[in-house]
């Protein structure tokens, strides 16, 4: 018996959707364009980076190629023939959302067939009757913002009406979701937890997929950030995933970062919570240390998509790449005979595209270990190929959806 690791790095997308015009997005490519941009100088930093864009791990692991075999193009400076150490391949998405969660569940075996609720871009975006019953049911004094908005933005907009008046903002985006910013101590974290809570049971009958709370700290539009305490409050997923059927089977499954929360806390039989790329990659070696055999471990690592894809900000987006390379020897190294290691993503978010939403992509699917024969995975026609790869090695029963990628080559 073995054990696997499997890495979501959120919204590292590579091109070449097939349905990508259906969502406004036909020539999007988060990585070919990140890597364009460091190519042409668009991306250089004073003091974070400059130059091409270097990912020597991730390409011997595939990540080049599994781009060029997506949309037909070696992301820039990335080599056609490099010295690989794993299997490589890319996955397309089948659900009908580009969001988070129809990228998770897919990838656990789930794919989301049915259509999730959205709220309209006209503004005010939310129905008069549910703003109506939030406000009445939660002693509100009213809702800010009620409208499509970036999360860093309408903040900065709106954070000391918000402080001053002790009314939450409320926003939404292309994806299925409710979000809810308010200030951790002029309004109370755990009155916010309640506020999402109390908006969760309201939205869910409307199909909205997640009501997300934003807590944020500061005393000005100048000085307000988020803080890691963000929490997702997730409709369950409609059949058991790949981390159902691991906990079923008696197997330790560790949820790292915001992975319990997308999967409703259905699975899990440990969550570890951690804030940026960088803690995310300490608690994960902590619990690799820890995991016993058979077990799983999923990591969702979350600063491309928060901090850099959704902000549109090339320069620290491919810093951010750079730094998990750099990052992910340590991890390989203390892998240990028969672990396997999958690296994923669940949607694109490309920084040089239109708007600060996700952006339809298919994503790379690369395989690390002993026992995996380096070479071409080929095109996956859904990303649930991706967990019945990982329930395979585990020994689980497979789920409904999903082929294994071979591993040895067959």
């Amino acid at each position: 018996m073995s054990r696997s690791f499997l890495f979501v790095l959120d919204s590292v997308g590579i091109g070449g959707a097939p349905d990508a015009a259906q969502f406004g997005d036909s020539g999007s490519n988060t990585l070919g364009h990140i890597a364009e941009a460091c190519k042409a100088g668009r991306a250089d930093r004073e003091g974070l980076r400059s130059g091409p864009l270097s990912l020597p791990v991730l390409e011997s692991l595939g990540l080049g190629l599994a781009a060029k075999n997506a949309c037909g193009e070696l992301p820039a400076g990335m080599s056609a023939i490099p010295v690989l150490k794993g299997r490589w391949a890319s996955a397309v998405e089948i659900s009908k959302g580009k969001d988070t969660p129809s990228g998770h569940w897919e990838i656990a075996g789930v794919p989301v067939m049915t259509d999730w609720g959205y709220f309209p871009r006209e503004i005010p975006a939310f129905p008069a009757e549910l703003t109506d019953q939030i406000i009445a049911e939660n002693n509100l004094p009213g809702i800010l913002g009620n409208r499509h908005a970036s999360g860093t933005e309408i903040i900065a907009e709106l954070g000391e009406e918000h402080v001053r008046t002790g009314k939450p903002i409320c926003y939404t985006s292309s994806d299925s979701v409710f979000q809810i910013a308010a200030h951790e101590s002029h309004f109370g974290l755990e009155k916010l937890y309640a506020l999402c809570e109390s908006v969760f049971e309201m939205t869910a009958r409307m199909n909205i997929g997640r009501v997300i709370a934003r807590p944020f700290v500061g005393e000005d539009a100048a000085s307000f950030v988020r803080t890691g305490n963000r929490r997702d409050y997730s409709i369950k997923p409609p059949k058991p995933t790949l981390l159902d059927r691991a906990k079923a089977a008696g197997r330790e499954v560790v949820a790292i970062g915001k992975i319990a929360d997308i999967y409703a806390h259905q699975g899990p039989t440990q969550v570890i919570k951690a804030s940026g790329n960088e803690a995310l990659g300490e608690a994960t070696l902590k619990a690799m240390a820890e995991l016993p055999e058979g077990g799983l471990a999923m990591t969702n690592f979350v600063d491309f998509d928060m901090l850099y894809g959704h902000r549109r900000d090339v320069a620290g987006y491919a810093a951010a790449l750079e730094a998990f390379d750099r990052w992910l020897p340590s991890f390989m190294g203390r892998m240990g005979p028969g672990d396997l290691l999958t690296i994923t993503a669940d949607h694109g978010c490309d920084p040089t595209w239109r708007g600060t939403d996700h952006t339809r992509e298919q994503v790379p699917v690369l395989l690390f270990g002993s026992g995996v024969e380096p070479g071409n995975g080929g095109t996956r026609e859904t990303f649930a190929d991706i967990g019945a790869t990982v329930g395979r090695h585990l020994g689980l029963e497979p789920g409904d959806a999903g082929t294994p990628v071979p591993l040895d080559g067959s």
